[in-house]
């Protein structure tokens, strides 16, 4: 059943996610606060443009937004001009975006008070996943309404699941971000130990990818990682962003994360060589910069 809907935010996941919902036949109305961005997804989908989240929501059944964090979600939220002051009663909010579980709470609260629906529903798989429709969806909120949007979320993912109220999802990705975090580590520990100890990399990987070291990351990143390309995935900012998150959230439910606290240093000290905007696995440009 075609739907309507409006999709905030047309960055490097929101792009691709709401051209799903555009290519399903859905009448969608897309908001980005750079409008250039705007004007091409309108040149790769079908769809209509809005000025601002007001004017995105106003007859939406269904609101998604995908966001950088949460000074974004608050901004484009719940400012004045902002989505939930403006959304008709029964309408529902799905916020793609990684934020606190707090803010997810806080949000779920306001919807709440005008009459709306609200779903946090963090996801991963990265670019390529949300460019296949192969996201992986980690939802909170009450069950009665995450049936009435998971139809829909199934247009751009491979799983879709309620993880339980409001803030859960958040929680999930913290756990997601918290394991990737020591499996790229302990990939590019490898890499770096391989290509030190005179093997090669390549054919190390071949091997142990066929036994128990075998990974999602190991699989789609070793590539890249020994050519040297950092541009693919997911960017360093965004996973400190996230693990900021997860440490947070153990200092309150009394969680022990020191393999996370410290790839939470390596990372910043990729920031300091200038990676800020790299993918994840550039952990091994960092130990290639260290002395022999």
């Amino acid at each position: 059943m075609n739907r309507r809907l409006a999709f905030l935010g047309l960055g490097v996941m929101g792009y691709p996610m709401a051209g799903w919902l555009s290519k399903q036949g859905h009448n969608l109305v897309v908001y980005n606060r750079t409008a250039a961005v705007t004007e091409r997804w309108l040149k790769d989908y079908k769809g209509t443009a809005a000025d601002s989240p007001s004017q995105a929501v106003a007859d939406a059944e269904i609101v998604f937004s995908c966001l950088g964090n949460d000074r974004d979600v608050r901004e484009v939220l719940l400012a004045e001009r902002g989505a939930l002051s403006n959304m008709q009663p029964g309408a529902i909010v799905v916020d793609h975006t990684t934020t606190s579980a707090d803010l997810a709470a806080e949000l779920a609260a306001e919807a709440a008070a005008v009459n709306c629906g609200f779903i946090d529903a963090p996801v991963s798989g990265g670019q390529q996943g949300a460019e296949n429709g192969q996201l992986t969806v980690m939802c909170g909120g009450s069950a009665d309404i995450f049936q009435q949007v998971a139809p829909v979320i199934d247009g751009y993912a491979k799983s879709v699941q309620l993880m339980g109220g409001a803030g859960s999802g958040q929680l999930c990705k913290m756990v997601n971000q918290i394991c990737i975090a020591g499996l790229v580590q302990g990939l590019a520990e490898g890499l770096n130990f391989a290509k030190r100890a005179g093997l090669d990399a390549q054919q190390v990987v071949e091997v142990i990818s066929k036994g128990a070291a075998q990974s999602w990351q190991m699989e789609n990143r070793y590539k890249t990682m020994l050519a040297d390309n950092y541009d693919h995935g997911f960017a360093v900012q965004w996973m400190r962003k996230d693990l900021g998150f997860a440490l947070q959230e153990a200092e309150k439910n009394g969680s022990s994360l020191p393999v996370t606290d410290l790839v939470d240093q390596f990372y910043q000290q990729v920031q300091e060589m200038g990676g800020d905007r790299w993918d994840t696995s550039s952990l091994l440009a960092r130990l290639e910069s260290l002395d022999n």
